[in-house]
């Protein structure tokens, strides 16, 4: 669908879904790799990706175009890099721990255990500098947003919502639940890119020591 003129968005489904997060993750790669001509930029989000483009070097139908083709041509598997992500759960680090596993029905040893026990796909990136949304957890722990925002947690917070959990890397405000704290930044403007994590690679928690 069209955003102005000079922007499309490409929806792959209402909800999210990890299907549908591959798909858009797909797509965007393949339009990247596709370096189409007067696209500025390409920007991939849970189910859906934005392509801005320059309307004085291409027009609206003819980008369309291109892109239908770019995505039907699927450029094969690709290889995600994984990252292992120690957790300070709980106390001083997750002020809401207790809170999130007594809504859940359990005890936080049992929280921790379903939350660090398999690998999960960073499903975005954005929203602040170095932010990753990563998902999605299984169905026992699906609980919403807490009602009050925060005005600002540190970097390296550990967030938790909706079978997602994100980690912070500048200080921001949130309404997602603050379970942990963790010790890697993904974000460093010194160094290019800035970031370590992308949309498609895979990430394990475990308790840090």
């Amino acid at each position: 669908m069209p955003l102005g003129d000079s922007a499309i968005l490409i929806r792959f489904a209402d909800r999210l879904t990890l299907e549908a997060n591959a798909a858009a993750i797909a797509f965007s790669r393949n339009i990247r790799a596709a370096d189409l001509s007067g696209v500025i930029e390409i920007v991939p989000n849970l189910v859906s990706v934005l392509v801005r483009y320059d309307p004085q070097r291409i027009g609206y139908n003819a980008l369309c175009g291109e892109i239908r083709i770019v995505g039907a041509s699927h450029t094969g598997e690709e290889s995600w890099a994984t990252h292992r992500v120690p957790i300070f759960y709980g106390g001083e680090h997750g002020p809401d721990l207790a809170a999130v596993a007594e809504s859940l029905g359990l005890d936080m040893p049992k929280f921790i255990e379903l939350h660090s026990v398999s690998s999960l796909t960073v499903l975005s990136t954005g929203f602040a500098p170095g932010f990753v949304y990563c998902g999605l957890h299984s169905e026992v722990l699906s609980m919403p947003r807490r009602e009050a925002v925060r005005a600002s947690v540190p970097p390296g917070s550990v967030l938790f919502a909706a079978r997602q959990t994100a980690i912070a890397a500048t200080s921001i405000p949130t309404g997602w639940s603050v379970i942990g704290r963790t010790k890697f930044i993904n974000f460093d403007p010194g160094t290019m890119p800035p970031t370590r994590m992308r949309a498609g690679d895979k990430v394990t928690f475990e308790v840090a020591s």
